[in-house]
């Protein structure tokens, strides 16, 4: 029987695809990347997804596990190399989830997103790690724990879990299922797997363990504001444990993860200013004297507003107007259209996002008046937000701050606070749709970056000889911990690879680490931390070679 076949036996027909054309959404990142595979494959229960892990090893295949697909540093798709054929395992139509312990934490599977979880919390007033951002993806649970991903809420650090249910193989060449998720569940896979589905155990008396669900002391990180390191960033060897930080070296099935009380109030502060070291004084200020420490701080520059307002205004009247909840189906709908109009010569490449820029001409101005007039007056924003007691220590602060002769603030009502988060969120696509609407005739150069915490001048100043090669530096970030994203479109005929060169050269004189949370996936040289943390999971080098520009070859090249 052929491996196509034994797949088939599994899943069923309708759950594995050969046709190229149909796999393409599945072999191509977000933003570049793409690479061959045999099929793509979609387990729909845990069984399945263990009996077609014992499948692909028995034929020696390159397993590339696969959620969503958002990232950004083309991490979740196979790549030209392997020195075996690939196989894509896409995990999200196992999209179940299971709150347990009340609430306080919840097991999340392969297909789990944030977006759901959000909302199977929300009857709860508690929240996930992350409410904002990937979460308008559709990013999935497991994908942001295999990432380390960051967020823009400050008091919950990186998503990390230790406690976690995978598929491993040795050093031997023997795969096994591992459970770490602190609950007995049996001893066999098929054991552990059925009493998980089936949820066979008290579901609010899961034991406690000595093992976290969540990065428990990042309060204490985040506020050492005299550190000469970076406070969060993928490659930190405190944050990589077995699934935390794997970037898909094993294949997990389940993670147990803490959940975090909801806000019962919240007021976001919006501050502007000409001179960013007024935001740097702000931020040592808070991080050292506030007693309740920011939901978030959110960084944009003008340009990176101006561009958002031009180029993202269709992302945010769909936010506003439809809501989050089927921006995932609309991401794939778009796809389809775009590979379906590919073969029609009457359509130009891209054709429904040069759609969507042109139908978002049709509207008014979506932002509110004093978010435009400190547009007019300023170069920097940071929205703030407080909760709770740190309302009234913000308000406190910030008037005895402001005015300056630089810069000043207000407090945001609700529609001013929606409007300025989607806008600062759709920020990071404004770079890919400039270049796509383009046709491609211009390179654009995306980084993210974390800076040390003590670093004051934080904010770029570039040479001239590169200045030179850029038509628009898109500044945006999380301020209070200093990570920031600086999207680049370049000028025409700039190369974007050894002007990459160039910046990264400048980003290690001011000892920066890179990429900060959207992982090294195949466009960065992994940290040896990273790559210690990826051969201890995968000594056969079975599941996403070629990770972080390390080895493609079975047992990393070495026999």
């Amino acid at each position: 029987m052929s491996l196509v076949d034994e797949l088939v036996a599994v899943v069923g027909k309708k759950n594995v695809i050969t046709n190229a054309g149909k796999t393409l959404r599945f072999r191509k990142g977000y933003r570049s990347g793409h690479g061959d595979a045999v099929a793509v494959v979609f387990p729909t229960s845990l069984m399945a997804m263990w009996r077609v892990m014992n499948v692909l090893h028995e034929h020696n295949i390159v397993i590339i596990m696969q959620a969503a697909n958002t990232s950004l540093t083309e991490g979740s798709v196979p790549a030209p190399g392997y020195d075996r054929p690939a196989v894509v395992v896409n995990g999200m139509k196992i999209k179940d989830l299971e709150l347990i312990n009340h609430g306080e934490q919840v097991l999340a599977f392969p297909g789990t997103t944030l977006f759901q979880l959000e909302n199977a919390l929300r009857p709860l007033n508690r929240e996930p790690h992350s409410v904002i951002g990937s979460s308008n993806l559709g990013a999935s649970v497991i994908g942001g724990i295999n990432n380390n991903s960051g967020g823009a809420l400050i008091r919950r650090g990186p998503a990390y879990t230790e406690l976690s249910l995978y598929v491993w193989i040795d050093e031997n060449d023997e795969m096994h299922l591992v459970n770490h998720l602190g609950i007995d569940l049996g001893d066999t896979p098929e054991e552990i797997i059925t009493n998980l589905e089936n949820r066979n155990f008290d579901l609010n008396q899961v034991p406690a363990t000595e093992h976290h669900g969540s990065m428990h002391n990042h309060e204490q990180v985040v506020r050492d504001v005299d550190s000469d390191q970076p406070i969060r960033y993928n490659a930190n060897p405190k944050e990589l444990f077995e699934v935390s930080g794997s970037a898909g070296h094993v294949a997990a099935l389940a993670v147990r993860l803490d959940t975090f009380p909801k806000d019962e109030t919240t007021q976001v502060f919006y501050i502007g200013t000409n001179n960013p070291d007024e935001l740097e004084d702000i931020r040592r200020h808070i991080m050292t004297h506030f007693k309740s420490l920011p939901v978030s701080g959110e960084y944009m520059h003008k340009t990176a507003y101006e561009l958002a307002k031009q180029y993202g205004k269709d992302s945010l009247i769909v936010i506003e107007k439809i809501g989050t909840g089927h921006l995932p189906q609309m991401f794939a709908l778009k796809a389809w259209g775009e590979r379906f109009l590919k073969h029609v010569p009457f359509f130009k490449p891209y054709f429904p996002d040069r759609l969507l820029q042109g139908a978002s001409h049709l509207f008014p101005n979506q932002l509110p008046e004093r978010l435009e007039a400190y547009h007019d007056k300023y170069d920097h924003y940071l929205q703030l937000k407080m909760a709770g007691d740190g309302i009234a220590e913000a308000r406190e602060y910030l008037a005895s701050f402001f005015p300056t002769q630089d810069g000043d603030y207000f407090e945001a009502d609700a529609n001013e606070t929606s409007k300025a988060e989607t806008h600062r969120y759709v920020t990071a696509g404004v770079a890919i749709r400039y270049q796509e609407l383009k046709q491609d005739t211009i390179d654009i150069l995306p980084l993210d970056i974390a800076f040390a915490s003590n670093e004051y001048h934080w904010f770029e100043q570039l040479p001239a000889e590169i200045e030179e090669k850029i038509a628009y530096k898109i500044y945006y970030g999380h301020l209070l911990d200093h990570v920031m994203h600086q999207d680049y479109i370049l000028k025409p005929g700039v190369d974007a690879h050894a002007l990459k060169q160039e910046m990264l050269k400048i980003l290690d004189a001011r000892h920066a680490v890179y990429p900060a949370e959207h992982n090294v996936g195949h466009l960065y040289l992994a940290a040896p931390a990273l790559v210690d943390h990826y051969r201890k999971n995968d000594p056969t080098n079975s599941f996403n070679p070629g990770i972080g520009q390390q080895s493609m070859s079975k047992y990393w090249g070495e026999y």
